[in-house]
């Protein structure tokens, strides 16, 4: 199977890689970012999508995703597939699986969880949705480049779950944040908070797996000074996408917005923008109550 990369940057350059080290013949194209080893160099999208089985696609937004579609699905073959990894809005998503069927080819939205470890070590989680015939046909990549794949549907359904599931884990660790801040101030001991909340009812990912405070629990960017291992920024960014769908869909979603509120303020106007996003502990643990 003949693969083209288009997107080569923390996270497609990974997976990519995995795809080379698998055995396929994986050509890339990246406006800035190199090939990494064992991928060849495309001289555009374009040259890197032509006579390929598969094309993944690994984009910053639905804006920059529509327009390499449109570039791209021309040179595609019949009855090839486009694989969208990137994180976008669902309409952007559904308007590009359209073109696709329209242009005689699969798409499958896939977008990831998992982070740049995950891409790396080929652990990535992706909820899918497309045809059936598109997910089988992406079904071997996703186990070199994941662990699961999950198929949530029809078009655009994988930005769905990716945006829903990101609302809770935006939510759940201001939350978290916010309980150790309170504790701090009730003299109670981080670890003993800890001890008691991720053995009962306050469990959470956010708490057992990403705990925010440095320390406690099993080692995440909170140990090593906030660097990001899912940063503030992109947080923010799949809050507004939660907060932009709420809207299409008429859906009442208010504490997901008040989570992207908080998140707009510390990325954009206090110290965020490049901290992880559970380094949110410290900007609570700073504050008085309002």
């Amino acid at each position: 199977m003949k693969i083209g990369f288009i997107g080569l940057g923390n996270m497609g350059a990974p997976m990519a890689r995995n795809l080379a080290v698998a055995g396929y013949n994986v050509t890339g194209y990246d406006t800035v970012a190199p090939c990494p080893d064992g991928v060849m160099q495309a001289e555009s999208a374009r040259d890197a999508a032509t006579g390929q089985d598969v094309v993944i696609t690994m984009l910053p937004n639905g804006d920059i995703l529509r327009a390499v579609a449109a570039d791209i699905y021309p040179a595609m073959s019949a009855g090839a597939l486009h694989l969208d990894c990137s994180t976008v809005d669902v309409a952007s998503a559904r308007d590009v699986a359209d073109q696709a069927q329209n242009a005689g080819l699969l798409a499958v939205d896939a977008p990831v969880s998992g982070g740049v470890g995950g891409a790396d070590a080929g652990t990535l989680t992706f909820m899918a949705g497309g045809t059936d015939a598109a997910f089988a046909k992406a079904q071997p990549l996703f186990e070199v480049m994941g662990q699961k794949a999950v198929h949530c549907g029809a078009a655009g359904n994988g930005q769905a779950a990716k945006i829903c599931n990101n609302m809770i884990l935006g939510i759940t660790m201001i939350g978290t944040c916010e309980a150790f801040a309170l504790a701090d101030k009730l003299g109670l001991d981080r670890q003993k908070m800890f001890d008691v909340v991720s053995t009962s009812s306050g469990y959470s990912w956010s708490m057992n797996a990403y705990c925010p405070a440095p320390g406690v629990g099993p080692q995440s960017p909170a140990d090593n000074d906030y660097k990001p291992g899912f940063a503030a920024d992109l947080m923010l960014k799949d809050l507004r996408l939660s907060q932009q769908a709420a809207k299409d869909a008429d859906a009442d979603t208010p504490i997901g917005r008040h989570a992207t509120d908080l998140y707009a303020t510390f990325v954009e106007k206090e110290d965020g923008h490049g901290k992880d996003f559970s380094a949110m502990l410290p900007r609570f643990a700073s504050r008085r109550r309002s």
